[in-house]
């Protein structure tokens, strides 16, 4: 009886946003146009009925790139790009803002798609998945010559389906593995389908940059670029022993394995989350005394859409948690253990200003987040009070709740825990004209 050969499958969306987006405005397709833009860049109907399109060439402001289309690409332009070297590159680029309501219908029907042909999927964000090939109907079969031809004929039935389904096209990569998987979808894009068995990899793998290994970052890839490795094939010339003598026992040998194309990692259908989180980048820098209302309002914001994030999906958390990232770059966490798990949207906005208080804020903001870690499921005893969060931040409410507590309790309680935060009114009252206010913001 012949051996079941192992198949994974690597799916990734085609310019995924700007895929969505052309489905919405088809007259752009063909032409470069990035996402990442604001509300202020809507399209405008003009009396004809035609659509006037926002460009990148007097675009001002902190935004980034969130996805451009192949087109745009081909002048430099890349996700996570500032959009202001995104006109530099391309000034006449359409800039649409984006869509996540969108994008995540689109993400849903396509997994769902997938799902017809082929359950058995391993979710890797809004446009990629593994999938177990291996025993679906017809996979291990050879089609005329092709050994591999009815591997091939169901990838290309899970493209079709995805296209059925959505209008958007996908790249598939299926390999023995998850690591050559990831690696074979990017091989062929857009629109492609590349099947890869082991006795490829010196042809179609080794040549490529060690970057294409996904787990080799910036800091590996500029370690390896020192010591002479650019490719993967030098890369699976070096002996174990020295991977492990510059990289360490665990690193280095996984470098040794990934450039062999070794993986034993299964396709997992479901994992915990270990967080949510919520974050937004200005389209200007923000200081937090003379732009405190609209950080306030922004913060605020953030703490109710992890809050209606963990409500819909049913989680609490008990680490509360903000980011920031000043002009400069520098990013700056800190977080905070409530007693209990909660997903009340008031006291995470309150737990993250605890949090808050201990960053120095007199650097100008052009990112501010909020997460909630350490999920669990809601259960019996998990209602967190507020006076419980604020003992356990160093403020002391007047009385320690009761199990049913009266509303004037509950105010007493929310009264105690209300810091008083850089980005509210009463923090720069006193402020010395022309200074910040810090109010203990500083660690």
């Amino acid at each position: 009886m012949t051996a079941v050969r192992r198949w994974i499958a690597h799916l990734d969306m085609d310019a995924f946003y700007a895929s969505v987006e052309l489905l919405r405005y088809p007259e752009l397709k063909g032409l470069p146009v990035v996402i990442g833009g604001g509300r202020r860049h809507q399209p405008e109907v003009q009396a004809d009925g035609t659509r006037q399109f926002a460009t990148l060439r007097h675009y001002a402001g902190r935004g980034v790139v969130t996805t451009a289309t192949y087109a745009a690409r081909d002048y430099g332009v890349h996700s996570g790009m500032g959009l202001m070297k995104a006109a530099q590159r391309a000034p006449d680029a359409i800039l649409l803002p984006t869509d996540f309501e969108a994008y995540r219908h689109y993400s849903r029907l396509f997994k769902q798609a997938v799902a017809e042909v082929a359950p058995v999927i391993e979710d890797r964000g809004i446009d990629e998945i593994y999938i177990d090939l291996t025993e679906v109907p017809g996979a291990q079969e050879a089609v005329g010559h092709d050994a591999w031809g009815g591997v091939r004929a169901v990838a290309q039935e899970i493209r079709n389906n995805v296209k059925r389904t959505t209008g958007l096209t996908c790249s598939i990569g299926v390999t023995p593995n998850k690591l050559l998987s990831k690696i074979a979808s990017e091989l062929d894009k857009p629109d492609g389908l590349t099947v890869l068995t082991a006795d490829d990899i010196p042809a179609r793998i080794w040549p490529l940059k060690v970057r294409s290994i996904n787990g080799i970052g910036p800091k590996a890839n500029a370690k390896l670029k020192a010591l002479g490795i650019e490719t993967i094939g030098q890369l699976a010339e070096c002996d174990v022993a020295w991977l492990v003598e510059h990289f360490g026992r665990s690193y280095g040998a996984w470098l040794y394995r990934a450039s062999h194309g070794i993986d034993e990692r299964p396709v997992v259908t479901y994992s915990e989350p270990v967080s949510m989180s919520r974050e937004t980048t200005f389209e200007r820098d923000l200081h937090a005394v003379r732009d405190r209302a609209t950080l306030s309002a922004i913060f605020t914001d953030l703490a109710h859409r992890v809050a209606d994030d963990l409500q819909r999906k049913r989680w609490v958390g008990r680490t509360i948690g903000i980011k920031l990232r000043f002009e400069d770059f520098k990013t700056v966490t800190r977080d905070l253990t409530l007693p209990a798990p909660t997903a009340d949207a008031q006291l995470i906005r309150q737990a993250a200003g605890q949090c808050l208080k201990r960053v120095d804020l007199s650097r100008r903001l052009r990112l501010l987040g909020v997460r909630v870690g350490s999920l669990s499921r809601p259960g019996a005893g998990d209602a967190v009070s507020l006076a419980g969060a604020a003992v356990k931040a160093g403020a002391t409410p007047a009385a320690a709740p009761s199990a049913r507590r009266s509303r004037a309790q509950l105010a007493a309680e929310r009264a105690a825990l209300e810091p008083e935060l850089p980005f509210d009114d009463q923090a720069t009252e006193a402020a010395p004209a022309g200074q910040p206010a810090h109010d203990g913001s500083r660690a």
